[in-house]
């Protein structure tokens, strides 16, 4: 899949990022502090993907359109499959990243970083061929940090379907891939330092608090909270993203056609949402939507068997149900609008976002600042500029945000 395609389904996909509800998302979170078991454990030998001199990674992050002026080391890009759990708590494996400076401290620091949105299995970061996933982690890399992106359950090399915008199988895949990469590290005469730097964009905005949230609160008996710093998050489902796609004006009707299909499906498979498609989705789209998110459908593909309008994709009941949610849909944007709220970090923190954002609408910023303000915690929020990416200020958002953060982490006391 070219760059430009993996930049419009990115571009199309990413805007919601939240959780779900019921007693097995309570559960989920739950078994996100658990660190029993064999959760982070190698499930197979690390594969090697590629060893980068400094001029090779300016290079490819050149290509990719990120910023090079950080890179001051080559890289080592390896792809962990560890134990984990799914959305249900039972055991499964995913795939991940890790991305090792070649050279520098023995004891480097460690970022997280969680990725925006992908349909498509082989679009993970540890997969791709295409460098736009895998930038943010070599820029990370490059900069002297050790750098891991979880693929999140059902991507890369993880079985079954992507529980899309689940924020605790999110926090679980995200918090068993540090435990993965501190084990793949010791063979590599490495100890990452304990305090983990924790970033994502758009998707990984919300995964990256999740994590943030599980480390703070002890999740885990070696790792520890350092700062937390989310790019361009749709922090406020209900009172933001929808109100935006529905209106078609902030949100252009297309991309809002492949997440709101995306959203309605994955939740589907995690709360029952309907019980045929032909519910909410129009014919022929309703004969097509599981196959389109199943991960087997390349974006390019996705976006051309989907119509370019909200009006044509759903039933009156569909539209009904993205205007008026109940049941099951009203408590899972409950659990979703809350990822700012009930807690406070009590480290570094900030919020990096871009005026005129066209997926994950500004309002999403100002709604979590609110709710952290709320907690105790006056969070700053950091305007990246009109900086875009292929005509997307979102995904201008990333590389920005990405080069931003480097600087940042790099400033914080280690």
């Amino acid at each position: 899949m070219n760059r430009r395609a993996v930049a419009l389904v990115t571009a199309a996909c990413v805007a919601l990022a939240g959780t779900v509800a019921g007693p097995a998302s309570a559960n989920a979170r739950t078994r996100a502090t658990d660190p029993a078991g064999d959760r982070g454990t190698l499930a197979a030998a690390p594969v090697r993907l590629r060893v980068l001199s400094a001029e090779q990674t300016r290079t490819a992050l050149g290509k990719a359109g990120f910023v090079q002026a950080g890179v001051r080391y080559g890289v080592e890009l390896d792809r962990l499959v560890y134990r984990t759990v799914d959305a249900e708590g039972r055991p499964t494996i995913a795939s991940g990243l890790v991305v090792l400076p070649r050279g520098g401290d023995r004891r480097p620091r460690l970022v997280s970083f969680t990725h925006g949105t992908q349909s498509y299995k082989e679009d993970a970061p540890s997969i791709g061929e295409d460098d736009f996933s895998a930038a943010p982690a070599m820029t990370f890399g490059a900069a002297g940090f050790a750098a891991v992106t979880p693929d999140y359950l059902g991507l890369g090399k993880g079985p079954g379907t992507h529980p899309w915008m689940d924020v605790p199988s999110e926090t679980t895949a995200s918090l068993d891939m540090l435990r993965a990469a501190r084990a793949f590290m010791a063979g590599r005469g490495r100890t990452p330092q304990r305090r983990v730097l924790v970033t994502g964009f758009s998707q990984g905005a919300s995964a990256a608090l999740g994590l943030a949230r599980a480390l703070q609160d002890g999740a885990d008996p070696w790792y520890r909270l350092g700062a937390v710093a989310p790019i361009s998050g749709a922090y406020a489902f209900r009172d933001a993203e929808l109100p935006a796609v529905l209106a078609g004006r902030e949100i252009a009707p297309k991309l809002g056609v492949a997440y709101v299909t995306y959203l309605l499906v994955s939740w589907n498979r995690l709360h029952h949402l309907y019980d045929a498609p032909g519910q909410v989705f129009q014919a022929p789209y309703a004969d097509k939507v599981e196959r389109l998110f199943d991960g087997t459908t390349p974006g390019q593909e996705m976006l051309a068997a989907l119509p370019d309008d909200l009006d044509h994709l759903l039933t009156p009941h569909g539209l009904e149900l993205l205007r008026h949610p109940s049941g099951a849909f009203a408590a899972a944007l409950r659990v979703a609008d809350a990822t700012c709220t009930g807690w406070a970090p009590r480290v570094p923190a900030r919020l990096y976002y871009a005026t005129g954002d066209e997926q994950a609408v500004t309002a999403n910023t100002d709604r979590c600042r609110t709710a952290f303000h709320a907690s105790g915690a006056d969070l700053p929020t950091i305007e990246l500029g009109p900086i875009d990416y292929q005509g997307s200020r979102h995904l201008g958002t990333a590389v920005s945000g990405t080069a931003a953060i480097v600087d940042w982490f790099s400033r914080l006391p280690a």
